[in-house]
């Protein structure tokens, strides 16, 4: 038994908290968490919690319904159940977060002496602060093959950025200069037009509309007669693109657009829901398999980053038969060092999925396209991944894996969220067993999985869910859930007492 602290549960995942309090051998603190009609959270802590340690426990998913939130907890945590509740719409990750935060602040207002965030899955890990994608330069021409996109020199030659520099050298003609008074006035003596035609002026945007014209001039422009042992400009189409760099061109002045690819406001939810964590008055992160993990760096606060690489290992060396003929594959390059650590750490082989984002023509947009790189050919494939969504990569991955010759597709996953059809998109897809963790509420995703399966079977009652009492594992048709909450509830500990919390990621641990 842990003294002298505090659980306090919020109403996204209260079994989890529940479980996490039977290993510590403490019961859940008694708090009131209710919203009014209007929306509002309201949060009370009924017990003491002055010059103690405090731990809320508050996970991240798709959640049910506010009436069903506000009441989802048994009789061991002792919460009260509002009796003025916001309606029957969904509960986001956006009311949880308000929640911490105000029981966060709550605790604070309480006097207590250190309040630890505890979240199994950290919310928008998947927002990094990038303002910009992989898909090249901001500016892309709206002008297409088989439009006239460059303007012609003397000759018929036409310029571009490529072939002719902005600043004159020594024996190369400059290109048009922009339409300015000055360079104006040099182009309509050049021209021979009369300075009465330039006092009475022309519109910038006519000239734009107007078909330009380039007129060399400098050494290479007499008369039309190159000096000795010049080279003749580089010829080029005419239908030739110009590139996002060519502003000299009065024509293109108003033809460049952003492209698709090109973000130019993007806000920075890592930096602004670490401020908010810190600014509420966590002293203390404690998280499990970040998407991201520059998330750290965002906080100046301690972050424990936790991995469930111990607890996927134990499940693939006892619940999959001849594990090591197998091979961890990862289902994208970024998870390719979290599943490539799982297969050196059992000897098994690697594989890896690449997305290609890139469209195969410009007039196409950017579908992700899928390579495999690696043998997979009649042998038993093991997808790793820290989160499924919307499953729709993995459920692509497992498509090709098949093709490719896998004899059977195993994904495991630390955050099953499994938002909008994503269950059904799982169901009908080529994978053969899905497992996840617990540190998103899993039930209505078992009942479904379950339905499914026992619709396909011909069953009309329901089968016992099956739980195995060593790794506390609940199966429902194709879904298996681990639970983790050992996991935290260990690592809990060690902060109270101050051990090293590291010593839960070892191999052998």
């Amino acid at each position: 038994m842990v003294r002298n602290i505090v659980v306090l549960s919020g109403n996204s995942h209260p079994k989890f908290v529940d479980s996490v309090c039977d290993y510590l051998g403490i019961p859940p603190a008694s708090r009131v968490l209710e919203k009014f009609s209007s929306g509002e959270t309201h949060c009370e802590i009924r017990d003491s919690i002055r010059g103690k340690d405090v731990y809320i426990i508050q996970s991240f998913g798709v959640g049910s319904d506010r009436n069903t939130a506000n009441g989802n907890s048994n009789n061991k945590s002792n919460v009260s159940s509002s009796t003025t509740t916001a309606g029957t719409s969904p509960v986001t990750v956006n009311d949880y977060f308000i929640e911490l935060c105000i029981m966060i602040s709550a605790c604070k207002t309480g006097s207590a002496r250190r309040v630890t965030a505890v979240l199994p899955f950290f919310p928008y890990s998947r927002q990094p602060d990038l303002p910009y994608t992989k898909t090249g330069a901001p500016l892309g021409s709206r002008y297409r093959e088989g439009s006239t996109t460059s303007t012609e020199g003397q000759g018929g030659v036409s310029y571009t950025f490529e072939s002719v520099p902005v600043t004159p050298a020594p024996h190369i003609p400059r290109t048009a200069g922009l339409t300015s008074g000055t360079s104006q006035l040099t182009n309509s003596r050049n021209n021979g037009l009369s300075n009465s035609s330039i006092s009475r002026g022309i519109a910038i945007c006519d000239m734009v509309k107007a078909p330009a014209t380039v007129t060399v001039t400098g050494p290479a422009s007499d008369g039309g007669n190159s000096s000795v042992g010049e080279k003749p400009p580089q010829q080029q189409k005419s239908n030739d693109r110009f590139t996002t760099h060519d502003y000299e061109n009065p024509t293109m002045a108003m033809a460049f657009q952003q492209k698709a690819g090109f973000k130019p406001m993007v806000a920075q939810a890592g930096s602004l829901i670490a401020d908010l964590l810190t600014c509420a008055g966590a002293d203390r992160i404690v998280t499990c398999d970040l998407h991201e993990s520059t998330y750290q760096g965002f906080f100046d606060i301690p972050v424990d980053n936790l991995f469930a690489k111990p607890l996927l290992k134990r499940y693939i060396q006892h619940h999959i038969e001849n594990y090591k003929e197998a091979v961890i594959v990862s289902p994208d390059a970024g998870g390719a060092k979290r599943a490539a650590a799982i297969a050196d750490s059992l000897g098994l082989g690697f594989a890896l999925i690449h997305k290609e984002r890139r469209p195969p023509s410009k007039n196409q947009g950017n579908y992700p396209t899928m390579m495999l790189v690696g043998n997979v050919a009649n042998r038993v494939c093991i997808m790793v991944d820290d989160l499924a969504d919307t499953a729709n990569t993995i459920t692509r991955a497992a498509k090709l894996l098949k093709r490719e010759g896998a004899v059977q597709v195993i994904a495991l996953i630390t955050h099953g969220v499994f938002s909008g059809d994503a269950v059904q998109r799982v169901i009908a897809s080529a994978l053969d067993r899905v497992v996840v963790t617990n540190t998103v509420a899993q039930g209505r995703h078992l009942e479904a999985f379950q339905a499914a399966a026992d619709k396909a079977e011909g069953r009309e009652e329901p089968v016992k869910r099956d739980r195995s009492d060593a790794d506390r594992r609940v199966v429902g048709g194709k879904l298996e859930v681990l639970d983790i909450a050992p996991f935290f509830a260990e690592a809990i500990r060690r902060i109270v007492f101050g051990e090293s919390v590291s010593m839960l990621v070892r191999d052998g641990d």
